[in-house]
């Protein structure tokens, strides 16, 4: 058959006049040039959010493992066929749904206000798209935020009244900051809003041409990272369901379901690749996408902002009515039917394929988290989000089973002489990671050798927490030298 293959046009000229000539009389010969006559192709456009960080298990680890390739089906009706990929990467969801309407993405991933817009959008014009799974998400919102410059006098989202914010327009965390604004009941015009990608607002938030910038993830964590911004507002604080979601062509999935399962399959080959051993792939995460391995980690590592799941929980339907109204109420979208948008089917086959339990894993809400013995305190870690972790530059990721001993942690690793990459604690209202050293601290050190250290993301939080338990309002440097010193 190779050689068939290799000289397709002149097989079909020789048997193609023989089988006219005879018609059926040499039925398996006739057969053999139908198949010689073209290799069929089929090709895939995938729509990515490589610098998206909480995506890239649906995209640019998929990409690079070529895991996609490793699942496709290659029998019966695919059998010698030749798949051909265009990866096209966004830096925010509007653009894949706009190649998804095109027919130029037939796989597309975004953040659940994009989602409903692609899913809205398409229903309206009969390229209809469906939510097939689920890359990541947060059950309280988490991962999308709004910051400031760091020498801002702001400091939470009122702070902000009549001043110049940017967000990317239709994007998961423009629609966080309209629900954000309904919840408190403030006008549309509460702050003057403009849409910015996040290249161009990180710019102006650097150059302080604006007030204010709101991002999806990673973005309210990089830019604090980078050094010039401060995050005054979490996602988590409106208490609402966020996640990234895989959406393909409806068309697309019911003439290829086995190719949709397939892609599925590399979907969880490659949550599964990051679980495994998560400082490797954020290493790999920032060659890829050159976003920061530190902040890969605070969201994907364990305890992270975002969990690895596949599954379409109802919560995440109910989420989906939610940011419909929202969206509504502001005559951004019409009506929608969320329930015919919504297809299990493709997931429920992959993990029959794989031999696991579905409806089990869609029931569930865990995750992955820090364990392990912290060997300073000599203490289990029975408390994955009051515990901590030190990074060293170049080395290990420590865990530690609070942050009084993360801290003790940091002064013996700088006293031995050791560098210090990144050290992660865990706000004690919202339960989410943070950068120990962008974090606000409630101190109590009236008993020196058990200091009261309690960190929080917002500074009326800590100073909340002092005015109910005493202490002061402290630095990181300062309940950093407050940590006693363990030997």
């Amino acid at each position: 058959m190779s050689g068939i293959k290799a000289d397709a046009g002149a097989v079909k000229t020789v048997f193609g006049g023989i089988c006219r000539t005879l018609g059926m009389a040499l039925p398996v010969l006739c057969l053999v040039a139908g198949v010689a006559q073209a290799q069929t192709t089929i090709k895939i456009g995938i729509g990515t959010q490589n610098t998206t960080t909480n995506t890239v298990t649906g995209g640019i680890v998929i990409k690079e493992l070529k895991l996609f390739e490793k699942h496709l089906p290659k029998t019966g009706k695919y059998a010698g066929v030749k798949y051909e990929f265009d990866w096209q990467n966004a830096t925010s969801g509007p653009p894949i749904t706009n190649g998804m309407m095109a027919d130029k993405i037939h796989i597309g991933m975004m953040g659940d206000y994009p989602l409903l817009v692609a899913g809205a959008t398409g229903q309206a014009t009969k390229n209809e798209t469906q939510l097939v799974a689920i890359i990541a998400y947060n059950q309280f919102g988490a991962g999308n935020g709004v910051v400031v410059h760091k020498d801002s006098p702001y400091f939470e989202l009122s702070d902000l009244k009549g001043k110049l914010v940017s967000v990317p327009f239709g994007s998961a965390a423009h629609g966080m900051m309209l629900q954000a604004m309904q919840a408190r009941g403030w006008p549309e015009n509460f702050w003057n809003l403009v849409s910015q990608s996040p290249e161009v607002g990180t710019t102006n938030l650097q150059e302080k041409r604006i007030d204010g910038h709101g991002d999806f993830v990673p973005f309210a964590e990089l830019l604090p990272f980078r050094g010039f911004a401060r995050k005054i507002f979490d996602g988590a604080e409106t208490k609402i369901p966020t996640f990234h979601g895989v959406v393909i062509r409806k068309d697309f999935g019911e003439k290829y379901p086995e190719i949709v399962v397939a892609y599925i399959k590399a979907l969880m080959e490659a949550n599964d690749w990051v679980r495994k051993n998560p400082k490797l792939a954020m290493e790999k995460i920032e060659e890829w996408t050159k976003i920061e391995k530190e902040v890969a980690y605070m969201f994907l590592g364990p305890s992270g902002a975002h969990t690895l799941d596949p599954t379409i929980k109802p919560k995440w339907v109910e989420t989906i009515g939610i940011v419909h109204g929202v969206l509504q109420k502001m005559g951004r979208v019409k009506e929608f039917d969320a329930q015919a948008w919504v297809n299990e089917s493709y997931l429920r086959q992959a993990f029959k394929e794989l031999k696991l339990d579905y409806d089990k894993q869609k029931a569930s809400f865990s995750g992955y988290e820090i364990t392990g013995k912290d060997a300073l305190c000599n203490a289990p870690i029975r408390q994955p989000r009051e515990a901590g972790q030190v990074w060293l530059a170049g080395g290990d990721i420590i865990p530690f089973s609070s942050t009084v001993c993360t801290l003790s942690g940091v002064r013996k690793y700088e006293a031995e002489g050791r560098k210090i990459g990144v050290v992660y604690v865990f706000d004690r209202s919202l339960g989410i990671k943070m950068f120990a050293d962008k974090a606000f601290y409630a101190l109590n050190a009236g008993d020196p050798k058990k200091p009261q250290i309690v960190p929080f993301l917002l500074k009326k939080d800590a100073e909340a927490h002092v005015a109910k338990s005493g202490g002061k309002l402290a630095s990181y440097t300062e309940a950093l030298a407050a940590a006693p010193v363990v030997k």
